[in-house]
């Protein structure tokens, strides 16, 4: 056989191969299981803790919803806790991720211990960020009183090659994901916003630790942030992780990693605050400190939004009317900013209409996605000639409080905006494409003055001098303002950032790759 009908031959069967294993996936991943359905449980006046401290705050206020912010990282884990421990009834749980480390197995323990106190726990997690951990997640699901789902999961859980073709066989579909992020308890207490569960989020990260952002509510926003939950639980786009191909999964083990967890020294100050706040009563001292309104709702994107679906009633026509409505003065903070033409346009426009337009991004040294930085880069001429502030975050910024056994680095993680120091919201959402098209989002949308001015003063701490680069031109020539006074600096290089980060940066601002980013 001549050698031109050899290669020939061998291209059929190459090609016989790949369709058959396509069909393969393809036949795999037809078979979906969903699981059963299941609603958030209803509230009772007295049957739980929460329901005793929460409902005579609520009871009088009609459809009010109470909102706290939460800025401070370690205040952040406490309230997670502190509401696990509480709940008597349920705990709904949703994030792009948790990780299992220091404070995510913390929270595990947490968690484990309301389930066995009879609470019953859903956890919905993302499972783009699963992989490698089945195990955990799996030991979790074993318990009796504690259903793991997950989002738009890879059917092909072991081995590079299998993964690898369904991603090839679907890589519209795949690269999708749920990025929200909620805590519910007792379907009285919500904490949503932008902090997923792991070290970085919480102060105990030792290479670099986030600014981040969450809104505790209690009242009608809560039922919203359930019916959120519930629409999400019960999506075609979800399903049990126990449904998947895997196996393992030690209950006892996963106990004793989480106990082992609470041990180290690095866990005492956690465990501290914990005890801490219990002994000042919980979180009753608090519910003094919200800010009540009508006007504050929970919004998210469809989980739908993962197939293309339902794009009218995506997250983006809810916020960006009321972002765009800034008369006086408009504020952003968002790690990854990539506004296109389209959105350097609308801001634009807002200036033209006489509001000043602040944007807090992070500098390349501090982002943790250098490309998305890359992409960024390349609308900063135009921001700052539009009569756009801009300001990037240093990665030694200063934070509230020092950082615990963690490293000292800052990474801008906060997704927020405030328009005319009275409406705004805080969430999930990036001021980017990847959130405008791609990922399903969340957070809360609210009117209020005293809410809007403590979210405006974390923006002003972080846009100070010591915290940020404020950015202009110096005719084309980009300008980075470090400091103030006598030691201040004019740089015209991007600050601290290494060549491989700036190599990574540029390369990924000439790449056709900003749709996914």
């Amino acid at each position: 056989m001549s050698g031109p009908i050899l290669t020939a031959v061998a291209a059929v069967l190459l090609f016989s191969l790949l369709t058959a294993f396509g069909v393969y996936i393809y036949g795999r991943l037809a078979y979906r299981p969903g699981g059963e359905a299941s609603h958030a449980m209803a509230t009772q006046d007295d049957a739980t803790e929460l329901d005793r401290l929460i409902r005579p705050e609520t009871a009088s206020r009609g459809g009010q919803s109470g909102m706290l912010l939460c800025s401070d990282n370690l205040d952040a884990f406490a309230l997670r806790a502190l509401s696990a421990r509480a709940a008597g009834r349920s705990l709904d749980l949703q994030y792009y991720y948790w990780k299992t480390d220091r404070t995510g197995m913390l929270l595990f323990r947490e968690v484990i211990a309301a389930a066995d106190r009879g609470v019953r726990v859903r956890l919905l997690l993302d499972d783009i960020n699963l992989r490698g951990n089945d195990e955990t997640y799996l030991a979790l699901d074993r318990h009796p009183n504690i259903d793991v789902r997950v989002f738009n999961p890879c059917w092909n859980r072991v081995g590079a090659l299998h993964r690898g073709f369904e991603l090839i066989f679907r890589p519209y579909s795949s690269t999708r994901r749920m990025h929200n992020k909620a805590w519910i308890a007792d379907g009285r207490l919500a904490i949503v916003g932008g902090r997923n569960i792991g070290d970085a989020y919480f102060d105990a990260s030792d290479t670099m630790n986030f600014r981040d952002l969450d809104i505790l509510a209690v009242g009608a926003a809560v039922q919203q942030a359930e019916a959120i939950f519930d629409r999400f639980w019960n999506s075609d786009c979800v399903f049990p992780l126990s449904a998947l191909p895997g196996w393992g999964g030690n209950l006892e083990a996963l106990r004793r990693q989480t106990e082992a967890a609470a041990a180290p020294e690095q866990a005492k100050p956690y465990l501290a605050q914990l005890e801490g706040e219990a002994e000042a009563g919980g979180l009753l001292p608090r519910l003094s400190q919200f800010h009540w309104t009508d006007r504050a709702e929970v919004v998210s994107d469809p989980p739908r939004k993962s197939k293309g679906h339902e794009a009218d009633r995506w997250l983006r026509r809810a916020i960006f009317p009321v972002l765009l409505s800034a008369r006086s003065r408009l504020e952003i903070t968002s790690p990854y900013f990539i506004p296109g033409r389209r959105g350097v346009r609308q801001l634009k426009g807002v200036v033209r209409r006489g509001a000043q337009v602040a944007v807090l991004t992070n500098s390349l040294a501090a982002t943790d996605v250098a490309a998305a930085h890359g992409a960024y880069a390349r609308y900063r001429r135009a921001l700052l000639r539009n009569g756009i502030e801009l300001y990037e975050l240093k990665p030694e910024a200063r934070a509230n409080q020092i950082s615990l056994f963690g490293s000292g680095g800052a990474s801008l993680h906060t997704k927020a905006f405030i328009v005319d120091d009275k409406a705004g919201f805080v969430g999930s959402f990036n001021f980017d494409p990847r959130s405008l098209s791609l990922n399903t989002e969340m957070g809360v949308l609210f009117q209020h003055a005293a809410l809007a001015g403590e979210v405006s003063a974390v923006f002003d701490e972080q846009i100070s001098p010591e915290n940020s680069y404020r950015m202009e031109l110096d005719h084309l020539r980009l300008v980075w303002n470090d400091g103030e006074g006598p030691r201040a600096r004019r740089l015209h290089h991007e600050p601290n950032a290494s060549l491989r980060r700036r190599v990574v940066a540029r390369l990924a601002g000439f790449l056709p790759l900003e749709s996914q980013l």
